[in-house]
């Protein structure tokens, strides 16, 4: 779980750098080419590697396909325009969201103290943003609204992946939703195409490794341990967002980014407790 959280932090790390010369589509149009490719290498290596590609839930996994396709596009815009750690400190309201959504989707009746946690966690989120929604940290609206739409996209691949988890295998989980990134990225990507140099492609075909990685490790995460124990662990997401700010920009939180982020993980924590408590 930690080597997952801590690859994902290293892959929006390297968005925000390739954010600065190239366009969302290009990025991403290598990053679903390399990791098909890196798919492909790895079952003519070790035959059948991930289990089978079909499915008997088409639908499902063409939904799921489309909001990781959401979230990948969110989350990129957003770090683009916001330091990694504020980005981090919206995408902390995920287990919230996903309580909403469990309630809507799925017929779920979290507790109420559930809820009640919910609300603080928010808060926590407002606390932490204020400077920046008052200008005072030129964290831009765009921004935030970005980082919000790609934890909803998250926050549905999450419920998705519920449905989903009587499949066994990772290769249908990262071949159908490169597929049709791939799909959907080739005319703008190519449109939008702006030369790289030697290590911007090498970035941009590293994110593809990088987010095969990540994936790969959560799902053995998942496997080991239930998402209850697995949950907090999460959180480490913050340590990297603060240290690749710090170490790449020179970036320092302030006190009301770091309140607030301490807020949002214990209202996590407090409400994931509240809901999963036997009644």
């Amino acid at each position: 779980m930690l080597a997952g959280i801590g690859l994902f932090g290293l892959l929006d790390a390297n968005n925000k750098l390739l954010s600065a010369g190239h366009p969302v589509w290009q990025v991403l149009l290598v990053r679903f080419a390399a990791l098909l490719l890196a798919v492909w290498l790895a079952r003519r290596i070790w035959p059948g590697w991930g289990g089978p590609l079909t499915t008997r839930f088409p639908r499902l996994h063409a939904l799921r396909a489309v909001v990781m396709l959401g979230s990948a596009i969110c989350f990129f815009q957003a770090f683009s325009r916001l330091p990694l750690a504020e980005g981090y400190l919206v995408f902390f309201t995920s287990p919230f969201l996903v309580l909403l959504l469990s309630a809507w989707l799925l017929g779920e009746r979290p507790r109420p103290a559930a809820w009640a946690w919910c609300a603080v966690g928010f808060g926590g989120v407002a606390l932490g943003l204020a400077p920046g929604l008052a200008g005072a940290a030129g964290g831009p609206l765009l921004g935030y609204a970005y980082a919000l739409g790609g934890t909803l996209c998250y926050s549905a691949v999450f419920i998705l992946n519920r449905k989903l988890r009587g499949e066994p295998g990772i290769g249908r989980v990262l071949v159908w939703p490169s597929l049709l990134g791939l799909a959907v990225m080739a005319v703008p990507g190519v449109a939008s195409w702006t030369a790289p140099t030697a290590l911007s492609l090498a970035q941009m075909l590293g994110n593809g490794l990088l987010v095969g990685a990540a994936t790969v490790a959560l799902a053995e995460a998942f496997r080991h341990a239930d998402a209850a124990r697995l949950a907090p662990f999460g959180y480490s997401g913050l340590v990297w967002s603060l240290g690749w700010d710090f170490l790449i920009w020179g970036l320092v939180p302030g006190g009301p980014m770091l309140a607030g982020a301490a807020l949002v993980v214990f209202a996590c924590i407090m409400s994931e407790r509240a809901a999963t408590r036997p009644a």
